[in-house]
């Protein structure tokens, strides 16, 4: 969604354009910025993925796709944690510290619902698009 002021002109403006993602928030937000852009044609599959699911609708899935931002930040964060307690006990005792920073790190990224892992691992090469 971050590329779409750069690309949208790139975008057929004479046919619909239908927006989805996991559970229908981030496409409410494109819906809108696309209609900010100028495009009249702009349907929100509401709910998103998991509602069509839901509904037993046919789903097609990219085998290539990368795990969402969500599972790869829980994914790091454990890594992290594990390579931290697996330090602490095998090189030096202050190594159990990166645990302890990650674990705080989750809870505070809760608190303020905000997470820079996310933005810094959504910025990662596997997880850009081709394609708009």
């Amino acid at each position: 969604m971050g590329e779409l002021e750069e690309r949208h002109k790139e975008i057929d403006h004479t046919k619909p354009i239908y927006v989805m993602c996991r559970t229908g928030r981030r496409s409410t937000e494109a819906q809108q910025k696309l209609k900010a852009l100028g495009f009249t044609n702009v349907v929100n599959v509401i709910g998103g993925i998991e509602a069509w699911k839901k509904e037993e609708l046919p789903v097609e899935r990219d085998e290539h796709a990368p795990w969402s931002i969500e599972r790869q930040v829980r994914f790091t964060a454990g890594l992290l944690v594990f390579v931290g307690v697996a330090m602490s006990l095998l090189v030096h005792p202050y190594f159990i510290a990166l645990a302890g920073f990650v674990g705080f790190g989750l809870a505070f990224t809760a608190v303020i619902d905000w997470c820079g892992m996310g933005l810094l691992i959504a910025k990662m090469p596997w997880n850009k698009r081709t394609a708009v």
